[in-house]
């Protein structure tokens, strides 16, 4: 049935998604995304995901629009509420990657109240942690604000045995003191960062914690 291959898509396409995969999760999801002309209660799923992939890609003018119909389109089903917070902090993401601040972080907002809200614990760890981010990047950084965001992200995700998360937030923290000035905290959060990355072979995020230490001088 198409909209079950169209799900079977999601869940591939965004487990190397996750995993930083970009050049595999979008094949994946762009077949997804036709099998959704035929089953468009599967829209919301695929899109998601992909604008996610397109966004890390740079592509972000093809990202955005499928981000943001992800969102109102699944709105206006029912059954796809479930994973809404999801949708929302992608959404959020590529507003960050485009330097739309502000609306990322009203979107990130939201994607926080609607994961309390209903319970979505993993959810709520992956939006504390995109607001560090975005505290972060604000200008100039609010590195109390991001700190606490971070912080918080990573204890539910220590909770929940998130090892991804746990990595993206020493990234985070690293990023952050590393612009701020704090080497000696900048490098520990790095290091810590490279070696989970290594460790469950995200080699993605890894290069990109590498290339922070490189620019750091650590």
């Amino acid at each position: 049935h198409p909209f079950s291959l169209a799900v079977a898509c999601f869940g591939i396409g965004a487990l190397y998604l996750v995993k930083g995969d970009l050049h595999r999760a979008i094949p994946v999801l762009e077949r997804g995304l036709v099998l959704c002309q035929i089953a468009p209660f599967g829209f919301p799923w695929v899109a998601s995901p992909l604008g996610a992939a397109y966004a890390r890609s740079g592509r972000l003018s093809e990202a955005l629009p499928l981000l943001e119909q992800a969102v109102e389109r699944a709105a206006a089903m029912s059954r796809n509420f479930d994973i809404q917070s999801l949708r929302l902090v992608q959404l959020s993401e590529g507003y960050v990657l485009a330097g739309r601040i502000q609306d990322a972080a009203t979107v990130a907002a939201r994607a926080l109240d609607r994961s309390r809200e209903y319970r979505e614990r993993g959810c709520e760890a992956w939006a504390l942690c995109l607001l560090g981010e975005i505290a972060s990047h604000r200008d100039p950084a609010d590195v109390e604000q991001a700190e606490v965001h971070y912080c918080d992200a990573q204890a539910l995700a220590e909770q929940l045995g998130m090892r991804p998360l746990l990595a993206h937030c020493h990234l985070g923290l690293g990023k952050l003191y590393r612009r701020t000035g704090k080497h000696e905290q900048a490098r520990e959060h790095l290091t810590t960062a490279t070696t989970m990355y290594r460790e469950i072979d995200m080699r993605f995020w890894l290069e990109q914690a590498e290339a922070e230490i490189r620019v750091g001088s650590f």
